[in-house]
C-alpha cells in the first residue's frame, strides 16, 4: 500500500527548502527571519502566531518569506505534538499541577464571566506549557538559525570542479 502522507509532505518540504535556499538576501537575514518565525511557531502565544510574524518581519526589515516559512511549521498536522512536547518539558522543570475541576463548559457559557474567572482560576494548569513552550522556541530557533545559516551559505558557495 502506498504511503500516502510522508510521500508529498517530503516533497512540499523539499520544495519549500529549495525556495528558502533560492532567497535573494543576504544568509544571515534570511536564517535570522527563519529563526524568528521558528522561535513564534513554538511559543505559547496561540493565534498570535501569524499577526506577530508579520508584524515583527516588517518592523525588524526581515524577510517575509523566510519568516512565514519558519512560522508555519506550526500546522494542524503539528500543533498537538509542539505542545504535548513543551508541556511535558515544562512539567520535568516546575512540575505538573493536580488535575483540577474545569468549569461546565456550554458555548452560551462563553459569554458568561463567571465561566471566564474560573478558568482563569485554573491558570496553574497552562504554566507548564508555557514555560516548556518558550524554551523549546529558543533552542529551536536558535538550532535553526545555525542550520539554515550553514545551507544557505554552503548551497552558495561556488562548486570547484576538479
Amino acid at each position: 500500500m502506498p504511503d500516502i502522507t510522508i510521500g508529498p509532505m517530503r516533497k512540499r518540504f523539499e520544495h519549500l527548502l529549495k525556495k528558502l535556499l533560492a532567497l535573494e538576501d543576504s544568509p544571515e537575514r534570511i536564517a535570522k527571519a527563519f529563526a524568528l518565525g521558528v522561535f513564534l511557531a513554538f511559543s505559547p502565544l496561540i493565534g498570535l502566531h501569524i499577526p506577530l510574524g508579520v508584524g515583527l518581519a516588517f518592523f525588524c526589515r526581515l524577510n517575509r518569506f523566510a519568516l512565514l516559512l519558519g512560522l508555519f511549521i506550526n500546522n494542524p498536522l503539528t500543533l498537538v505534538p509542539i505542545y504535548v512536547a513543551g508541556t511535558y518539558l515544562g512539567g520535568l522543570l516546575i512540575g505538573f499541577p493536580q488535575i483540577p475541576a474545569l468549569p461546565n463548559f456550554e458555548v452560551r457559557s462563553l459569554c458568561s464571566g463567571d465561566f471566564w474567572g474560573q478558568l482563569i482560576g485554573q491558570w496553574h494548569i497552562l504554566r507548564p506549557m508555557v514555560v516548556g513552550s518558550f524554551i523549546l522556541s529558543a533552542l529551536l530557533s536558535a538550532f535553526s538559525y545555525i542550520a539554515a545559516f550553514a545551507l544557505i551559505r554552503q548551497r552558495r558557495m561556488p562548486q570547484v570542479k576538479p
